[in-house]
């Protein structure tokens, strides 16, 4: 750990960082620009004394939770955060799930009108998605936890034991969870998942134990949309650099039926 180091970022993201930056009011005389050190303290719920001690680099290591909770009283961007980690000798926690989708990516998903895409973040919860993914998902009628695709898939609406690629796609999704764990152990709600569901679905625990590791980036989908009918399709998944989020969009084969339907199904929404 470098306390001079850390000193001196931490002076500089609290110079740098206005009270209306982060939501509190600007009153009050400041001999200095930005935040007061008591204002930082009480963002990040730790005593002055404490952060004091780390400006001065005397203070002692801090551990993850207070390097999160400073992240977040200085609302540092993804990099911030990893050189801030790394300046203390830890290796960064994977992006918060509630972290923002960037707006570029809810423009681009609002310009998407050719193919229903949706953002799903660490957690495997769908956050945002164009109207074509409404129509074609019916998203918009369902609640925050029936959007999750992992337990949608195992106990919600997504279940399907009757479809010849369920247990393909099953399989996949926990694959793909095996191996985002392994790159992120601490990330505790997908943990709490993976918990919740080995204690209610027998198909998810048997195929949990089967240890297969694999992150997904593309698979073909074959569904009968109850207004336009049969559609296949191939799912590609994106990371979007810099945060934990991910895009997934749907693409029918040029000039096929199920192109032709997603049409119909664009005029229908």
């Amino acid at each position: 750990m470098d306390k001079r180091l850390l000193a001196d970022f931490l002076r500089a993201r609290r110079r740098g960082t206005r009270p209306a930056d982060v939501g509190l009011p600007d009153v009050g005389r400041r001999r200095t620009p930005g935040l007061r050190r008591q204002e930082v303290a009480q963002l990040a719920d730790i005593s002055v004394e404490y952060y004091i001690r780390l400006e001065q680099a005397r203070g002692p290591r801090p551990s993850r939770s207070v390097l999160n909770a400073l992240a977040q009283a200085f609302r540092l961007d993804r990099d911030q955060y990893v050189y801030l980690c790394n300046v203390v000798g830890e290796v960064a926690d994977s992006v918060s799930d509630n972290e923002t989708v960037p707006s570029t990516i809810r423009n681009f998903l609002a310009g998407l009108t050719e193919f229903p895409a949706y953002v799903v973040n660490a957690s495997y919860d769908i956050v945002t998605w164009n109207e074509l993914a409404d129509a074609f998902m019916g998203l918009s009628h369902f609640g925050p936890a029936d959007r999750n695709i992992i337990r949608a898939t195992f106990v919600g609406a997504l279940r399907d034991v009757s479809d010849p690629q369920h247990l393909a796609f099953v399989r996949s999704c926990v694959a793909d969870m095996r191996a985002h764990l392994a790159q992120n152990p601490s990330d505790s709600r997908l943990t709490s998942l993976v918990d919740e569901l080995l204690g209610v679905s027998a198909e998810f625990e048997d195929v949990w134990n089967q240890h297969e590791v694999a992150v997904r980036r593309t698979q073909t989908k074959s569904v009968v949309h109850p207004v336009v009918g049969p559609i296949e399709i191939e799912s590609q998944v994106l990371d979007i650099p810099g945060t934990a989020f991910r895009l997934v969009v749907y693409v029918p084969h040029p000039g096929s039926a199920s192109e032709r339907a997603l049409k119909r199904l664009r005029e229908v929404a």
